[in-house]
């Protein structure tokens, strides 16, 4: 669900951006993001919110994953089901809206959803599926930003690629574990 409204956010975004007549001087600029931009309250700001990401589900990572690998049981065992949802969500909007404007919104779509989809598909295992999606997000960013500089290029379209490339191996090995399962 999230790849979608993400996906849906950023189509419907050029699209405005591109029926937009007022001044703007770089419409797609939060496609490719801008570094470069970032001033000294924007990474108060970032550091911030950087915490607040990192300690919120920390703190609540038992009931979160609970809530979210089977939420039916976690409301009938008297976890806020509900509110726990919503803190994720806010949590991802923090993310999104504060990191679109610094790398873009093609890296974040990359980055946010094909690791975590790909770590899926090979395991069931939410701390294994936790660290392989870290591994490959770490793999699609250092390889793309190291692929793009020798012919300069934007990072971001390598690192799509490279995360797109993770997605489609996993579900590849998802698919021959599944042959040998109905073989064996």
């Amino acid at each position: 669900m999230i790849g979608v409204v993400l996906a849906f956010g950023l189509g419907l975004g050029v699209l405005l951006l591109a029926l937009y007549s007022g001044r703007a001087s770089n419409k797609f600029g939060l496609l490719t993001g801008s570094i470069v931009s970032v001033d000294s309250t924007d990474l108060t700001v970032l550091v911030a919110v950087a915490v607040l990401v990192l300690t919120v589900p920390a703190t609540l990572y038992r009931p979160l994953l609970f809530a979210s690998t089977d939420p039916d049981v976690a409301l009938a065992r008297g976890v806020p089901v509900r509110f726990l949802s919503l803190v994720f969500a806010v949590l991802i909007g923090l993310t999104t809206a504060l990191a679109v404007p610094i790398v873009g919104a093609i890296l974040v779509l990359s980055v946010m959803i094909a690791p975590g989809a790909a770590a899926a598909r090979v395991t069931a295992n939410p701390l294994v599926a936790t660290v392989l999606a870290v591994l490959f997000a770490e793999l699609a960013l250092v390889g793309g930003t190291l692929l793009s500089l020798a012919p300069g290029l934007p990072v971001s379209g390598y690192v799509a690629t490279i995360a797109f490339l993770c997605y489609v191996g996993c579900r590849l090995v998802a698919r021959l574990r599944g042959r040998r399962a109905v073989t064996a």
